[in-house]
C-alpha cells in the first residue's frame, strides 16, 4: 500500500480484514498479481482525484471464495471455486481481495495464473493503440518498443488482422519481434530510413510504446496524418505535436479498455493471444519485482505469487 506519494520502497505491507462481498461483489483468492510500470507510476507523485492511502495492483488471476447475493461476474454466471481473471481492480498485491464482480471474467484455461494476471493491462492498451489509429488489414505500420509487453500484444493482435508490423527493438531482442510476426528493425540513427526500406511503400500508422523523442520524431517523419500516430508515454510531445495520447486514466481509454476485455480473453482461450512471462516473485518480494522491472528489458511479464 502507498500511504503517500512516493517510490515503491516507501510502500508498506498492511494486514487487513478482507470485507465480505456485498451484492455485485466477489472475494477472490489471489493466485497471481500482474506487475506493471503503472503500479508505481500512478502513485509516484500527487495526482488529481487520487486519495491516499492507495492499494497497489491493477490485475489479478485467482479463484472465487465468496460471492455477494444476486451477483454475476463480467462474463456471466459464476460460483465459488471458479477461476477468474480481473482487470482495473485496486489492491491486487494481496492474498485475497474483494472486488466489483463486473471486473472479473472466467480465466482462459490456456493460461497459467501468472500469464492470466498479465493479459489485460498490456492487451487492452495494445488493442486501443490499434483502434485509435484505425489500423486496417493489408497496411504496414511501425511499432516503437515492439519487444516489450505492450509491443508483443500489438504484434499478435495486428497479425490476426492481417497487418504488417515493422517493430523497433535492440539487436538482442530482434528474435522476439520476429517470433510474434513482426519485422524487426534496430533503433538508433537512421531509423526512419531503415523503416522506409523495409516498408517498401507507405507506412500507414505509427504506434509508440516507449515514449522517446526518437520514437516521436521518426513517427512524424514516416506518417503524414497525425491522427494516425499514437503514444502511451510521450504525453508532452503528444500535446505539442498534435498526435494522439492514450492512458487508462482517460475516460475514453477506460471505456474502450473495459469493453475490449472479453475479446482479448476469447483470443487467449483460443490460443491466438499468449502472454510471455519472464519471472515470478513471492508476494513478499514485490519490491524486488518492481526493481527488476524498472531495470528495463525484463524479457517478459512479471507476476507476484502470494
Amino acid at each position: 500500500m502507498a500511504t503517500a506519494p512516493g517510490e515503491p520502497d516507501e510502500w508498506q505491507f498492511v494486514e487487513y480484514e478482507v470485507p465480505d462481498p456485498r451484492e455485485g461483489e466477489i472475494t477472490v483468492r489471489v493466485r497471481a498479481a500482474g506487475v506493471n510500470p503503472a503500479d508505481a507510476k500512478h502513485v509516484a507523485s500527487p495526482r488529481s482525484g487520487v486519495e491516499f492511502p492507495v492499494a497497489i495492483g491493477y490485475e489479478i488471476s485467482g479463484d472465487i471464495v465468496a460471492m455477494g447475493p444476486n451477483t454475476r461476474i463480467g462474463s456471466g454466471e459464476a460460483r465459488v471455486g471458479d477461476e477468474i481473471v480481473a482487470f482495473r481492480v485496486r489492491g491486487g498485491y494481496a492474498e485475497a481481495v474483494t472486488i466489483p464482480a463486473e471486473k472479473a471474467f472466467r480465466k482462459p484455461t490456456t493460461l497459467t495464473h501468472a500469464e492470466a494476471a498479465n493479459l489485460l493491462l498490456a492487451g487492452t492498451t495494445a488493442a486501443e493503440m490499434l483502434w485509435v489509429t484505425g489500423v486496417a488489414p493489408g497496411e504496414t505500420i511501425v511499432l516503437h518498443g515492439a519487444s516489450g509487453a505492450v509491443g508483443v500484444s500489438v504484434l499478435q493482435q495486428a497479425a490476426l488482422r492481417g497487418v504488417r508490423v515493422i517493430g523497433t527493438a535492440s539487436a538482442a531482442r530482434a528474435d522476439v519481434v520476429r517470433a510474434f510476426g513482426g519485422v524487426p528493425v534496430e533503433y538508433g540513427p537512421g531509423l526512419a530510413d531503415r523503416v522506409r526500406d523495409l516498408a517498401g511503400g507507405a507506412v500507414a500508422a505509427a504506434l509508440d510504446a516507449v515514449g522517446t523523442d526518437e520514437a516521436v520524431d521518426v513517427s512524424l517523419q514516416l506518417v503524414d496524418d497525425r491522427r494516425r500516430i499514437v503514444t502511451i508515454a510521450a504525453f508532452g510531445r503528444a500535446e505539442s505535436e498534435g498526435i494522439i495520447a492514450i492512458a487508462g486514466s482517460m475516460p475514453e481509454s477506460a471505456r474502450f479498455r473495459d469493453e475490449v476485455r472479453p475479446d482479448l480473453i476469447a483470443l487467449a482461450q483460443s490460443g491466438d493471444l499468449v502472454v510471455p512471462v519472464a519471472n515470478t516473485f513471492p508476494l513478499a518480494e514485490a519490491l524486488a519485482a518492481l526493481d527488476f522491472l524498472a531495470g528495463g528489458h525484463p524479457g517478459g511479464k512479471l507476476a507476484l505469487i502470494p
